[in-house]
């Protein structure tokens, strides 16, 4: 043989010597994480469930009931239906100082608690009459002009806060409907105010 061809000899065993181990590595790596690629994906079976006669009730330890919204039956009855929003603080009256008619900040307060029910789902259905009331100072005349001064004033804020102007009606009774009987200053001043009252 000569020199060549021991020199290619060599050369190719040593090629096979590094190559053929390298190949059986390789495949067993592959082999190994085809093996655990398997196993993983395997799924359990599911167990069968039995009837053993006994009911177990759900758990309810993380279930907050007072969260859950209750829906309140609204009156059908008219009068009882300004009462429940009056209580309910839905829709308030505003009070006004001896002999005027500009609302102060509680009264604005009130009529924009009335206007957010109003606009609401369940007082979009509802007009509105705005009475305006007085104490028993000043004559019958006076006591009118003043009343609907307060009504129209009542009505007009309430139109600034989005209800519209075609739902609400206004009219004065002066002093002739008294919600108080009395003729000292506590009575007064709750005479004198816008009463919203709701009407269909």
């Amino acid at each position: 043989m000569n020199k060549m061809s021991k020199a290619l000899l060599t050369s190719v065993v040593l090629v096979l010597v590094v190559i053929v181990p390298a190949c059986k590595t390789t495949k067993k790596q592959i082999k190994t994480d085809q093996t655990t690629t398997t196993a993983q994906t395997q799924v359990p079976d599911i167990p069968v469930q039995t009837d053993t006669g006994t009911t177990v009730a759900p758990n309810t330890d993380f279930v907050d009931k007072s969260a859950e919204p209750t829906e309140e039956l609204i009156p059908s009855d008219i009068d009882e239906l300004n009462r429940w929003a009056a209580s309910k603080g839905f829709i308030r009256d505003a009070f006004f100082s001896y002999d005027e008619s500009t609302l102060d900040a509680d009264a604005q307060t009130s009529l924009t608690n009335s206007a957010t029910w109003l606009k609401g789902k369940d007082g979009a259905s509802y007009n509105l009459l705005i009475q305006g009331h007085c104490d028993e100072r000043g004559t019958e005349q006076y006591n009118l002009a003043l009343g609907d001064r307060r009504a129209n004033i009542a009505k007009d804020y309430l139109v600034t806060l989005g209800v519209d102007a075609g739902r609400i009606r206004t009219v004065s009774y002066g002093e002739e409907r008294p919600f108080e009987e009395g003729h000292d200053e506590a009575s007064w001043a709750q005479n004198r105010r816008a009463h919203l009252v709701l009407v269909r």
